[in-house]
Protein backbone atom coordinates (compact mmCIF):
# COMPACT_ATOMS: atom_id res chain seq x y z
CA UNK A 1 0.00 0.00 0.00
CA UNK A 2 1.08 4.07 -0.58
CA UNK A 3 1.52 5.65 1.80
CA UNK A 4 3.12 9.31 -0.01
CA UNK A 5 2.94 9.14 -3.37
CA UNK A 6 -0.68 10.92 -3.36
CA UNK A 7 0.89 13.85 -0.95
CA UNK A 8 3.63 14.47 -3.88
CA UNK A 9 1.16 15.37 -6.18
CA UNK A 10 -0.53 17.64 -4.45
CA UNK A 11 2.42 18.92 -2.71
CA UNK A 12 1.39 19.24 0.90
CA UNK A 13 -1.05 16.95 2.98
CA UNK A 14 -2.88 20.82 4.29
CA UNK A 15 -4.10 21.25 0.59
CA UNK A 16 -6.43 18.36 0.79
CA UNK A 17 -8.93 20.30 2.82
CA UNK A 18 -7.19 24.26 1.83
CA UNK A 19 -10.34 26.77 2.78
CA UNK A 20 -9.70 28.28 -0.84
CA UNK A 21 -11.09 25.23 -2.63
CA UNK A 22 -14.81 27.16 -1.94
CA UNK A 23 -15.72 30.09 -0.79
CA UNK A 24 -18.39 28.79 1.91
CA UNK A 25 -16.92 28.90 5.59
CA UNK A 26 -15.33 25.43 6.89
CA UNK A 27 -17.71 23.32 8.87
CA UNK A 28 -15.08 21.06 9.78
CA UNK A 29 -12.98 20.86 13.31
CA UNK A 30 -9.48 20.40 13.61
CA UNK A 31 -9.56 16.86 14.57
CA UNK A 32 -11.87 15.95 11.56
CA UNK A 33 -9.43 17.58 9.24
CA UNK A 34 -7.02 15.57 10.11
CA UNK A 35 -8.58 12.31 9.76
CA UNK A 36 -9.69 13.20 6.31
CA UNK A 37 -6.02 13.85 5.84
CA UNK A 38 -4.28 10.84 6.89
CA UNK A 39 -6.76 8.86 5.01
CA UNK A 40 -6.43 10.61 1.94
CA UNK A 41 -2.73 11.13 2.10
CA UNK A 42 -3.20 6.82 1.06
CA UNK A 43 -4.61 7.63 -2.85
CA UNK A 44 -2.92 6.01 -5.52
CA UNK A 45 -0.72 8.79 -6.85
CA UNK A 46 -2.32 8.51 -10.62
CA UNK A 47 -6.00 8.50 -9.18
CA UNK A 48 -5.54 12.23 -7.31
CA UNK A 49 -6.07 13.65 -10.47
CA UNK A 50 -9.33 11.71 -10.65
CA UNK A 51 -12.27 13.88 -11.72
CA UNK A 52 -14.57 12.43 -8.94
CA UNK A 53 -11.68 12.69 -6.08
CA UNK A 54 -11.09 16.13 -7.14
CA UNK A 55 -14.95 16.67 -6.43
CA UNK A 56 -14.89 15.02 -3.16
CA UNK A 57 -12.41 17.58 -1.90
CA UNK A 58 -14.13 20.25 -3.05
CA UNK A 59 -17.18 19.14 -1.04
CA UNK A 60 -15.86 18.25 2.24
CA UNK A 61 -14.14 21.69 3.72
CA UNK A 62 -18.01 23.05 3.71
CA UNK A 63 -19.28 19.72 4.77
CA UNK A 64 -20.51 18.12 1.95
CA UNK A 65 -20.52 14.57 2.95
CA UNK A 66 -23.16 13.60 0.92
CA UNK A 67 -21.99 14.15 -2.16
CA UNK A 68 -18.96 13.54 -0.78
CA UNK A 69 -19.81 9.79 -0.49
CA UNK A 70 -21.37 9.80 -4.39
CA UNK A 71 -18.32 10.90 -5.37
CA UNK A 72 -15.58 8.71 -3.92
CA UNK A 73 -17.91 5.83 -4.33
CA UNK A 74 -17.76 6.85 -8.13
CA UNK A 75 -14.05 6.84 -8.05
CA UNK A 76 -13.79 3.43 -6.90
CA UNK A 77 -16.22 1.76 -9.77
CA UNK A 78 -13.98 4.07 -11.77
CA UNK A 79 -11.04 2.45 -10.44
CA UNK A 80 -12.69 -1.09 -10.50
CA UNK A 81 -13.80 -1.18 -13.70
CA UNK A 82 -10.36 -0.28 -15.28
CA UNK A 83 -8.45 -2.99 -13.25
CA UNK A 84 -11.12 -5.38 -14.63
CA UNK A 85 -10.25 -4.47 -18.40
CA UNK A 86 -6.60 -4.89 -17.11
CA UNK A 87 -6.76 -7.98 -15.49
CA UNK A 88 -9.00 -9.71 -18.00
CA UNK A 89 -12.02 -8.78 -19.43
CA UNK A 90 -12.41 -11.94 -20.93
CA UNK A 91 -12.70 -13.87 -17.78
CA UNK A 92 -15.03 -11.41 -15.99
CA UNK A 93 -17.64 -11.79 -18.96
CA UNK A 94 -17.13 -15.62 -18.34
CA UNK A 95 -17.73 -15.44 -14.59
CA UNK A 96 -20.34 -13.03 -15.01
CA UNK A 97 -22.29 -14.18 -18.07
CA UNK A 98 -21.72 -10.35 -19.17
CA UNK A 99 -20.14 -8.80 -22.94
CA UNK A 100 -18.35 -6.11 -21.78
CA UNK A 101 -15.36 -4.99 -24.82
CA UNK A 102 -14.63 -1.84 -23.83
CA UNK A 103 -15.34 0.91 -20.53
CA UNK A 104 -18.72 2.33 -21.54
CA UNK A 105 -20.09 -1.08 -21.39
CA UNK A 106 -20.04 -1.04 -18.01
CA UNK A 107 -22.34 1.43 -17.25
CA UNK A 108 -25.51 0.30 -18.75
CA UNK A 109 -24.48 -3.76 -18.09
CA UNK A 110 -22.88 -4.22 -14.72
CA UNK A 111 -24.04 -2.99 -11.72
CA UNK A 112 -22.15 -2.04 -8.72
CA UNK A 113 -22.93 -5.18 -6.95
CA UNK A 114 -21.86 -7.65 -9.98
CA UNK A 115 -18.67 -5.34 -10.59
CA UNK A 116 -17.84 -6.15 -7.11
CA UNK A 117 -18.47 -9.42 -7.44
CA UNK A 118 -16.57 -9.95 -10.50
CA UNK A 119 -13.76 -8.27 -9.46
CA UNK A 120 -13.20 -10.69 -6.48
CA UNK A 121 -14.19 -13.72 -8.57
CA UNK A 122 -10.89 -12.65 -11.13
CA UNK A 123 -8.78 -11.78 -8.08
CA UNK A 124 -8.78 -8.34 -8.43
CA UNK A 125 -9.86 -7.48 -4.48
CA UNK A 126 -9.74 -10.41 -1.95
CA UNK A 127 -12.92 -11.87 -0.02
CA UNK A 128 -12.57 -9.29 2.90
CA UNK A 129 -12.26 -6.18 0.25
CA UNK A 130 -15.66 -8.44 -1.66
CA UNK A 131 -17.38 -8.05 1.66
CA UNK A 132 -16.26 -4.15 2.92
CA UNK A 133 -16.91 -2.96 -0.55
CA UNK A 134 -20.52 -4.22 -0.53
CA UNK A 135 -21.22 -2.15 2.95
CA UNK A 136 -19.92 0.93 1.51
CA UNK A 137 -21.74 0.47 -1.93
CA UNK A 138 -24.83 0.34 0.87
CA UNK A 139 -23.53 4.01 2.54
CA UNK A 140 -23.84 5.25 -0.87
CA UNK A 141 -27.35 4.32 -1.83
CA UNK A 142 -28.47 5.19 1.61
CA UNK A 143 -26.91 8.55 1.59
CA UNK A 144 -26.15 10.16 -1.98
CA UNK A 145 -28.96 7.79 -3.25
CA UNK A 146 -32.12 8.77 -1.35
CA UNK A 147 -32.28 12.25 -0.68
CA UNK A 148 -34.56 12.51 2.07
CA UNK A 149 -32.15 10.20 4.03
CA UNK A 150 -30.66 12.22 7.45
CA UNK A 151 -27.32 13.69 6.49
CA UNK A 152 -24.33 11.59 7.51
CA UNK A 153 -21.95 12.56 9.96
CA UNK A 154 -18.39 13.61 9.43
CA UNK A 155 -17.45 9.80 10.75
CA UNK A 156 -19.96 7.97 8.56
CA UNK A 157 -17.95 9.70 5.50
CA UNK A 158 -14.94 8.93 6.57
CA UNK A 159 -15.32 4.90 7.83
CA UNK A 160 -16.63 4.76 3.70
CA UNK A 161 -14.01 6.58 2.53
CA UNK A 162 -10.86 5.17 4.88
CA UNK A 163 -12.39 2.16 3.58
CA UNK A 164 -12.44 2.64 -0.17
CA UNK A 165 -8.79 3.94 -0.01
CA UNK A 166 -8.18 0.86 2.06
CA UNK A 167 -9.25 -2.17 -0.30
CA UNK A 168 -9.39 -0.27 -3.71
CA UNK A 169 -7.86 3.44 -3.99
CA UNK A 170 -4.57 2.34 -2.89
CA UNK A 171 -4.19 -0.70 -4.06
CA UNK A 172 -1.72 -1.28 -7.47
CA UNK A 173 -3.46 -2.87 -10.63
CA UNK A 174 -3.37 -6.84 -10.42
CA UNK A 175 -1.07 -8.63 -12.52
CA UNK A 176 -2.73 -9.52 -16.10
CA UNK A 177 -4.38 -13.20 -16.26
CA UNK A 178 -2.95 -15.02 -18.90
CA UNK A 179 -5.10 -16.19 -21.85
CA UNK A 180 -5.44 -20.20 -21.29
CA UNK A 181 -6.22 -20.52 -25.52
CA UNK A 182 -3.30 -18.41 -26.33
CA UNK A 183 -0.85 -20.15 -23.51
CA UNK A 184 -1.44 -23.76 -24.61
CA UNK A 185 -1.07 -22.67 -27.81
CA UNK A 186 2.01 -21.12 -27.34
CA UNK A 187 3.81 -24.24 -25.21
CA UNK A 188 3.07 -26.15 -27.91
CA UNK A 189 6.02 -24.54 -29.76
CA UNK A 190 9.20 -24.17 -29.20
CA UNK A 191 9.17 -20.52 -28.10
CA UNK A 192 7.59 -21.89 -24.48
CA UNK A 193 10.17 -20.40 -22.12
CA UNK A 194 10.77 -22.96 -19.72
CA UNK A 195 11.25 -20.75 -16.88
CA UNK A 196 10.20 -21.88 -13.43
CA UNK A 197 9.74 -18.35 -12.09
CA UNK A 198 8.16 -17.00 -15.36
CA UNK A 199 5.84 -20.37 -15.32
CA UNK A 200 5.13 -19.78 -10.87
CA UNK A 201 4.31 -16.01 -11.53
CA UNK A 202 1.43 -16.65 -14.43
CA UNK A 203 -0.14 -19.59 -12.42
CA UNK A 204 0.08 -18.27 -8.97
CA UNK A 205 -2.25 -15.16 -10.36
CA UNK A 206 -4.60 -17.03 -12.15
CA UNK A 207 -8.04 -17.17 -9.91
CA UNK A 208 -9.38 -20.70 -8.85
CA UNK A 209 -11.26 -21.53 -11.13
CA UNK A 210 -9.04 -20.11 -14.24
CA UNK A 211 -6.34 -22.95 -12.37
CA UNK A 212 -9.09 -25.32 -12.28
CA UNK A 213 -9.94 -25.06 -16.21
CA UNK A 214 -6.18 -24.92 -17.00
CA UNK A 215 -5.32 -27.93 -15.32
CA UNK A 216 -8.23 -30.08 -16.99
CA UNK A 217 -7.17 -28.56 -20.27
CA UNK A 218 -3.46 -29.63 -19.37
CA UNK A 219 -4.81 -33.26 -18.82
CA UNK A 220 -7.14 -33.43 -22.03
CA UNK A 221 -4.23 -32.22 -24.23
CA UNK A 222 -1.59 -35.23 -22.89
CA UNK A 223 -3.77 -37.58 -23.02
CA UNK A 224 -4.76 -37.15 -26.80
CA UNK A 225 -3.15 -39.35 -28.76
CA UNK A 226 -2.60 -36.43 -31.47
CA UNK A 227 -0.20 -34.45 -28.71
CA UNK A 228 2.56 -33.31 -29.91
CA UNK A 229 5.87 -34.45 -28.37
CA UNK A 230 6.70 -30.57 -27.74
CA UNK A 231 3.16 -29.54 -26.09
CA UNK A 232 3.61 -33.19 -24.08
CA UNK A 233 7.03 -31.87 -22.61
CA UNK A 234 5.94 -28.45 -21.74
CA UNK A 235 2.77 -29.83 -20.29
CA UNK A 236 5.33 -32.28 -17.67
CA UNK A 237 7.44 -29.06 -17.19
CA UNK A 238 4.36 -26.62 -16.19
CA UNK A 239 1.31 -29.43 -14.75
CA UNK A 240 3.54 -29.87 -11.39
CA UNK A 241 3.38 -26.20 -10.93
CA UNK A 242 0.04 -25.68 -11.38
CA UNK A 243 -0.89 -28.82 -9.35
CA UNK A 244 0.66 -27.62 -5.76
CA UNK A 245 -1.54 -24.70 -6.09
CA UNK A 246 -5.39 -26.53 -7.28
CA UNK A 247 -7.66 -26.46 -4.84
CA UNK A 248 -8.28 -29.80 -3.10
CA UNK A 249 -11.59 -30.36 -5.06
CA UNK A 250 -10.25 -30.26 -8.38
CA UNK A 251 -7.15 -32.40 -7.45
CA UNK A 252 -10.00 -35.00 -7.09
CA UNK A 253 -12.09 -34.51 -10.07
CA UNK A 254 -8.73 -34.48 -11.94
CA UNK A 255 -7.84 -37.52 -10.45
CA UNK A 256 -11.43 -39.33 -11.42
CA UNK A 257 -10.86 -38.39 -14.64
CA UNK A 258 -8.64 -41.68 -15.11
CA UNK A 259 -11.23 -43.87 -13.82
CA UNK A 260 -13.25 -42.59 -16.89
CA UNK A 261 -10.61 -43.14 -19.11
CA UNK A 262 -10.79 -46.50 -17.57
CA UNK A 263 -14.56 -47.05 -18.80
CA UNK A 264 -13.89 -45.87 -21.96
CA UNK A 265 -11.11 -48.79 -22.81
CA UNK A 266 -8.46 -47.13 -24.84
CA UNK A 267 -5.05 -47.97 -23.33
CA UNK A 268 -2.87 -45.02 -24.86
CA UNK A 269 -5.30 -42.56 -23.41
CA UNK A 270 -5.35 -45.02 -20.24
CA UNK A 271 -1.40 -45.18 -19.97
CA UNK A 272 -1.00 -41.51 -20.42
CA UNK A 273 -3.79 -40.46 -17.61
CA UNK A 274 -2.06 -43.13 -15.26
CA UNK A 275 1.67 -41.17 -16.61
CA UNK A 276 0.16 -37.63 -16.22
CA UNK A 277 -0.76 -38.28 -12.39
CA UNK A 278 2.42 -39.74 -11.87
CA UNK A 279 4.12 -36.40 -12.97
CA UNK A 280 1.66 -34.18 -10.49
CA UNK A 281 2.18 -36.33 -7.82
CA UNK A 282 -1.89 -36.91 -7.07
CA UNK A 283 -1.42 -40.88 -6.87
CA UNK A 284 -3.74 -40.83 -3.29
CA UNK A 285 -6.78 -39.51 -5.23
CA UNK A 286 -7.26 -41.76 -7.35
CA UNK A 287 -9.98 -44.34 -6.77
CA UNK A 288 -9.76 -47.89 -5.58
CA UNK A 289 -10.80 -49.34 -9.18
CA UNK A 290 -8.25 -47.25 -10.51
CA UNK A 291 -5.55 -48.51 -8.67
CA UNK A 292 -6.25 -52.01 -8.97
CA UNK A 293 -6.86 -51.68 -12.78
CA UNK A 294 -3.35 -50.60 -12.84
CA UNK A 295 -1.51 -52.51 -9.68
CA UNK A 296 -3.16 -55.42 -9.96
CA UNK A 297 -1.17 -57.16 -12.60
CA UNK A 298 1.92 -55.53 -11.68
CA UNK A 299 1.71 -57.77 -8.25
CA UNK A 300 0.25 -60.49 -10.27
CA UNK A 301 3.85 -60.82 -12.72
CA UNK A 302 5.96 -60.38 -9.42
CA UNK A 303 4.32 -63.20 -7.69
CA UNK A 304 4.25 -65.20 -10.41
CA UNK A 305 7.71 -64.79 -11.66
CA UNK A 306 9.46 -65.46 -8.42
CA UNK A 307 13.31 -65.45 -8.73
CA UNK A 308 13.65 -63.68 -12.02
CA UNK A 309 15.10 -60.63 -11.39
CA UNK A 310 14.48 -59.07 -14.66
CA UNK A 311 10.78 -59.07 -14.40
CA UNK A 312 10.95 -58.53 -10.09
CA UNK A 313 13.63 -55.30 -10.24
CA UNK A 314 11.07 -54.32 -13.14
CA UNK A 315 7.52 -54.76 -11.33
CA UNK A 316 9.08 -53.32 -7.70
CA UNK A 317 10.11 -50.14 -9.60
CA UNK A 318 6.79 -49.79 -10.88
CA UNK A 319 5.28 -50.19 -7.51
CA UNK A 320 7.27 -48.37 -5.58
CA UNK A 321 5.56 -45.04 -6.88
CA UNK A 322 2.37 -46.11 -4.80
CA UNK A 323 4.16 -47.94 -1.57
CA UNK A 324 1.56 -46.66 0.83
CA UNK A 325 -1.31 -46.26 -1.68
CA UNK A 326 -2.55 -49.69 -2.19
CA UNK A 327 -5.93 -50.96 -2.03
CA UNK A 328 -7.19 -53.40 1.13
CA UNK A 329 -7.97 -56.10 -1.56
CA UNK A 330 -4.35 -56.02 -3.06
CA UNK A 331 -2.29 -56.06 0.13
CA UNK A 332 -2.15 -59.37 1.01
CA UNK A 333 -0.77 -60.06 -3.04
CA UNK A 334 1.68 -57.04 -2.53
CA UNK A 335 3.29 -57.72 0.62
CA UNK A 336 3.79 -61.58 -0.40
CA UNK A 337 5.86 -60.47 -3.31
CA UNK A 338 7.70 -58.09 -1.86
CA UNK A 339 8.68 -60.13 1.16
CA UNK A 340 9.45 -63.26 -1.15
CA UNK A 341 11.53 -60.86 -4.08
CA UNK A 342 13.55 -59.28 -1.14
CA UNK A 343 14.54 -62.74 0.72
CA UNK A 344 15.03 -64.39 -2.67
CA UNK A 345 16.61 -68.42 -3.00
CA UNK A 346 20.00 -70.10 -2.03
CA UNK A 347 21.67 -71.49 -4.76
CA UNK A 348 24.99 -72.34 -6.80
CA UNK A 349 26.51 -70.30 -9.79
CA UNK A 350 29.15 -70.85 -11.30
CA UNK A 351 29.67 -67.87 -12.50
CA UNK A 352 29.36 -66.02 -8.73
CA UNK A 353 30.51 -67.52 -5.60
CA UNK A 354 27.71 -66.27 -3.77
CA UNK A 355 25.22 -68.23 -2.71
CA UNK A 356 22.37 -65.92 -1.31
CA UNK A 357 20.76 -64.58 -4.57
CA UNK A 358 17.95 -62.12 -4.41
CA UNK A 359 16.57 -59.45 -7.27
CA UNK A 360 19.65 -56.59 -6.02
CA UNK A 361 17.62 -53.40 -7.88
CA UNK A 362 14.32 -54.44 -5.89
CA UNK A 363 15.95 -55.34 -3.06
CA UNK A 364 17.27 -51.80 -2.36
CA UNK A 365 13.60 -49.80 -2.64
CA UNK A 366 11.79 -52.59 -0.78
CA UNK A 367 12.98 -51.74 2.62
CA UNK A 368 12.03 -48.01 1.52
CA UNK A 369 8.44 -49.36 0.61
CA UNK A 370 7.97 -51.05 3.86
CA UNK A 371 8.78 -47.56 5.98
CA UNK A 372 5.33 -47.15 4.40
CA UNK A 373 3.89 -50.22 6.51
CA UNK A 374 0.95 -49.27 8.81
CA UNK A 375 -0.87 -52.17 10.65
CA UNK A 376 -2.85 -53.52 8.06
CA UNK A 377 0.22 -54.12 5.92
CA UNK A 378 2.06 -55.54 8.78
CA UNK A 379 -0.86 -58.19 9.56
CA UNK A 380 0.01 -59.13 5.95
CA UNK A 381 3.57 -59.14 6.70
CA UNK A 382 2.70 -61.46 9.71
CA UNK A 383 -0.02 -63.66 7.79
CA UNK A 384 2.25 -64.15 4.43
CA UNK A 385 4.99 -65.83 6.88
CA UNK A 386 2.57 -68.08 8.52
CA UNK A 387 0.99 -68.97 5.13
CA UNK A 388 3.74 -69.18 2.17
CA UNK A 389 4.78 -72.51 2.31
CA UNK A 390 7.66 -71.51 -0.17
CA UNK A 391 8.88 -68.38 2.15
CA UNK A 392 8.86 -70.73 5.18
CA UNK A 393 11.56 -72.87 3.62
CA UNK A 394 13.71 -70.89 2.49
CA UNK A 395 14.03 -69.03 5.98
CA UNK A 396 15.38 -72.47 7.32
CA UNK A 397 18.68 -71.09 5.96
CA UNK A 398 19.81 -68.75 7.92
CA UNK A 399 20.87 -66.06 5.37
CA UNK A 400 17.26 -65.65 4.29
CA UNK A 401 16.03 -65.38 7.78
CA UNK A 402 18.76 -63.04 8.63
CA UNK A 403 16.59 -61.10 5.59
CA UNK A 404 13.54 -61.77 6.75
CA UNK A 405 14.70 -60.05 10.08
CA UNK A 406 15.75 -56.79 7.84
CA UNK A 407 11.98 -56.69 7.14
CA UNK A 408 11.03 -57.16 10.23
CA UNK A 409 12.61 -54.84 11.91
CA UNK A 410 11.12 -52.01 10.05
CA UNK A 411 7.96 -53.47 10.15
CA UNK A 412 7.88 -53.67 14.05
CA UNK A 413 9.18 -49.81 14.12
CA UNK A 414 5.56 -49.25 12.01
CA UNK A 415 3.25 -50.54 13.61
CA UNK A 416 1.21 -49.12 16.61
CA UNK A 417 1.69 -49.24 20.19
CA UNK A 418 -1.48 -51.70 20.69
CA UNK A 419 -0.68 -53.68 17.52
CA UNK A 420 -1.73 -57.23 18.34
CA UNK A 421 0.92 -59.38 16.74
CA UNK A 422 3.93 -56.85 17.90
CA UNK A 423 4.90 -60.46 20.10
CA UNK A 424 5.53 -62.44 17.13
CA UNK A 425 7.46 -59.65 15.60
CA UNK A 426 9.67 -59.28 18.31
CA UNK A 427 10.35 -63.30 18.11
CA UNK A 428 11.38 -62.53 14.25
CA UNK A 429 13.63 -60.52 15.42
CA UNK A 430 15.17 -62.65 18.49
CA UNK A 431 18.56 -63.97 16.90
CA UNK A 432 18.49 -66.45 20.28
CA UNK A 433 15.50 -67.81 19.39
CA UNK A 434 15.14 -69.57 15.32
CA UNK A 435 14.04 -72.64 16.28
CA UNK A 436 11.16 -71.44 18.22
CA UNK A 437 10.25 -69.31 14.94
CA UNK A 438 10.58 -71.80 13.38
CA UNK A 439 8.82 -74.16 15.25
CA UNK A 440 5.84 -71.75 15.14
CA UNK A 441 5.44 -70.44 11.79
CA UNK A 442 5.75 -74.51 11.06
CA UNK A 443 3.02 -75.86 13.34
CA UNK A 444 -0.23 -76.64 11.12
CA UNK A 445 -3.21 -74.61 12.64
CA UNK A 446 -5.52 -76.50 14.69
CA UNK A 447 -8.94 -77.96 13.20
Amino acid sequence: MSTNTGISKIEDADMLLQTDRLTPQIVLNPGEVEMFKTSLVNIREEMIDNPYIEETLRVLPVGGFRSAIGSFWNAVVDDLRNKILYRSIKLFNKEMNKRVEKYEDFQDNVNDEILIDGAYKIGVIDWEACKVLKQAKDTRHIFDGHPRSSNPSAIKALSMIDDCIKYVLSQEYPPEIIDIDEYIELMGTEEFARNEYSVSDAINDLPDIYKGELMNRFFSSYIDDRCSSILRANIEFVAPFLWKVLMKTVQIQIAKRVEQEILKANVSKIEYSFKFINIVEGRKYLSTNSKKYLLGPIIQRLNENLDLFRVENECVSKLEEYAGYIPRELIYEYVKGLTRTYVGHVGGSAQWSRTDFYADGAAAIIPDMFEKFDDESADAFVQVIKEDEQLKRRIRNSDKLNRLRKLGEIVVKRVSDKYKNKDFLELLLDEERPSEFLKIINQKPKR
